[in-house]
C-alpha cells in the first residue's frame, strides 16, 4: 500500500510564508502526478497546484506568483512553498499522488490522498 503524510502546516500572519511537505511511502514503483488541494469551511475542495513527474506545473489563478510547487522524485516527496499568504488561503491542505506500487508479484495503480494539514492565516 501507499501512504501520503503531510507536514508543515500551521499559523501565519498575512504576508507570511509556510512550506508544506508531503512524503509518499510504500512499495512504490513510480509516481506520476502529485498535487496539493485545499478545502476551506463551507467550500468545495479545489486544486491549488500540481506537478508532473517531469516537472510541469499548474496553479490555481488565486495562488499564481505566490505559491511554488516542487518535487523530489528520489524521495517521493512534493513541496508547496507558500509566500505572501492572505487570510483567504486558510484551509485544510491535502496532497494527492498517483502512480504504481508493488503488491506481491504484481504492480497496481494508486491514487491516494494524505490526511491533510491545516493552514491558518490571520493577524
Amino acid at each position: 500500500q501507499v501512504q501520503l503524510v503531510e507536514s508543515g502546516g500551521g499559523s501565519a500572519q498575512p504576508g507570511g510564508s509556510l512550506r508544506l511537505s508531503c512524503a509518499a511511502s510504500g512499495s512504490i514503483s513510480s509516481i506520476n502526478g502529485m498535487g496539493w488541494y485545499r478545502q476551506a469551511p463551507g467550500k468545495q475542495r479545489e486544486l491549488v497546484a500540481a506537478i508532473t513527474r517531469s516537472g510541469n506545473t499548474n496553479y490555481a489563478d488565486s495562488v499564481k506568483g505566490r505559491f511554488t510547487i516542487s518535487r523530489d522524485n528520489a524521495k517521493n516527496t512534493v513541496y508547496l512553498q507558500m509566500n505572501s499568504l492572505v487570510p483567504e488561503d486558510t484551509a485544510l491542505y491535502s496532497c494527492n499522488a498517483d502512480g504504481k506500487y508493488l503488491r506481491g508479484a504484481m504492480w497496481f495503480g494508486f491514487n491516494n490522498w494524505g490526511q491533510g494539514t491545516q493552514v491558518t492565516v490571520s493577524s
